[in-house]
Order: C-alpha cells, then sequence, then structure tokens
C-alpha cells in the first residue's frame, strides 16, 4: 500500500518533468527543429489538427523549416497558421513548399525568453509539490484510519519528500541548461 502511493507519486512526478521538458523544447533558441512547430494548429476540413498532421515538416538546414503541405488547397491556411501562431515566424511560400526561416534573436527577446522558461519551471515545481500534497494526504488519511502506523507514515512521507527533492532539482537542471542554450549567441 504504501509502496503503491510512492510509485503514483513518482510517475507523476516524471510526467511533470516530461511535460517541461516538452514545454522548454517549444521555446525556440534560434536554430530550427522540426518539433518547434508541433503545437501550431491548422483548420483542416472543419476540425483544428497539428501541422505535423496535415503536411511534412522537415529541416532545409540549420536556420530553415520546410513544410510540404500533403493538399496544394492547404498551403494558404498552413502557412497562416505559422505566421499567426505566437513563435514570431515569417513563413514564405515558395510553389508547394512553404520555407520558415529562424530570425536571430534579439538580446530583449533572449531576456523575455528566459522569463518564460523560468516560469515554465515554476509551474514545474508546483505541480511536483501538488504531487507530494496529495501523497502526504493520502498517508494521513491512512494513518487517521488505522490501516498505517505512525513511523511507517512517517517513513513514507520522508521518501515523498526526498523524491519531490530530487525532481524539484531535475527541474532546475533543466531550467539552467536551457538559460544558458538561450543566451548562447
Amino acid at each position: 500500500m504504501l509502496e503503491d502511493i510512492k510509485k503514483t507519486a513518482d510517475i507523476k512526478m516524471q510526467k511533470s518533468l516530461e511535460s517541461l521538458k516538452n514545454d522548454l523544447a517549444k521555446v525556440r533558441t534560434g536554430r530550427a527543429h522540426a518539433g518547434l512547430l508541433d503545437h501550431v494548429m491548422v483548420e483542416y476540413y472543419g476540425s483544428m489538427v497539428a501541422v505535423n498532421q496535415v503536411a511534412n515538416v522537415n529541416l532545409g538546414d540549420s536556420r530553415t523549416i520546410n513544410v510540404q503541405p500533403y493538399e496544394k488547397n492547404m498551403i494558404g491556411k498552413v502557412e497562416k497558421a505559422i505566421r499567426d501562431c505566437d513563435l514570431g515566424l515569417n513563413p514564405a511560400t515558395n510553389g508547394d513548399l512553404i520555407r520558415v526561416p529562424m530570425p536571430m534573436l534579439t538580446e530583449e527577446r533572449r531576456r523575455d525568453l528566459t522569463k518564460i522558461v523560468r516560469s515554465e519551471a515554476e509551474s514545474a515545481k508546483v505541480a511536483i509539490r501538488n504531487v507530494r500534497r496529495d501523497a502526504n494526504d493520502t498517508l494521513k488519511k491512512l494513518l487517521k484510519d488505522k490501516e498505517i502506523s505512525e513511523d511507517d507514515e512517517r517513513r513514507a512521507q520522508d521518501d515523498v519528500q526526498k523524491m519531490t527533492d530530487k525532481a524539484v532539482i531535475e527541474v532546475d537542471k533543466l531550467l539552467a541548461a536551457k538559460e544558458i542554450d538561450l543566451m548562447a549567441v
């Protein structure tokens, strides 16, 4: 029972870390990568779908993403969706291929992106602490119902705290790496 609670808490903390990694990957650093457009949504026959489901997205070079829609009538919609997303990109159509050049980041934009990254990291820490709180509440309920002893509850809370500390340190490492990446010219 205690092991289940600890295992569940650990799994949820790992999911929070994975979510943070995905969010950090979306913050661009001036270099192109195909995953940058994963969250851009485009209208496709009345429903909103990700660009990578209606087009082939790949790298032209280190500073250009090439997007080739599967259907010719989607070129305008995909280009508009990329332009309207919050990434500050300006795609250019060349026949049936959309080229998305990555502009150089200014110092001010780098600082703004650093603030965004810090906010994402803080959100991940809050999620991890919420997992800890839920696990501790479950442990307290088991103690109250006399299903576990006080010593077992205390030991389990210590284990959950160690998992929390480890996850928060991992968040700090991810944040530091992304900040260094953003500020590198």
